[in-house]
């Protein structure tokens, strides 16, 4: 685990993961996610069409369970946009399907003191497909990083 003194704008991680056609029909019914296209959906279809919102929540996860992160006390605090992105934050360049392999890479695009127990990090996640096309770019996911993070007994 990094602590904040040691994370640094230009950072960058790797994960890959999948989204299951279980954990899909979990985030749906957890959502409440009501859409013609899952609907229409047969439970015999090997692949679906994964929700963006699902997306963004998996990687999420990928970032919490980094090696460099997993031990710190992370808040997620936000999405502000990016400035030099006419302040859009997250965008969706081609679908994903359940159980296609998503490469992401979380690079710090920002950091600041917020007070003497806390930081701000700002956290850029891509994600590419299986031909390393980008699939999702999402800027500005902001958490909150406690300085000394807990220590785990």
């Amino acid at each position: 685990m990094k602590r904040f003194a040691e994370l640094n704008v230009g950072d960058e991680f790797y994960s890959e993961c999948t989204i299951s056609g279980s954990e899909l029909d979990a985030y749906l019914l957890f959502s409440g996610i009501k859409n013609i296209i899952y609907e229409n959906m047969k439970p015999s279809q090997e692949k679906k069409m994964v929700s963006g919102r699902a997306i963004l929540a998996k990687m999420e996860g990928e970032f919490t369970r980094l090696d460099e992160m997993y031990g710190n006390l992370l808040i997620f605090y936000g999405v502000d946009g990016d400035q030099n992105w006419n302040n859009r934050q997250t965008r969706f360049l081609k679908p994903i399907n359940t159980g296609d392999n998503l490469k992401v890479k979380f690079t710090i695009s920002e950091k600041r003191e917020i007070n003497d127990e806390f930081g701000l990090i700002g956290i850029d996640f891509e994600g590419k497909d299986e031909q390393g096309k980008i699939v999702v770019i999402s800027k500005r996911n902001l958490y909150q990083i406690k300085k000394d993070p807990p220590v785990h007994q």
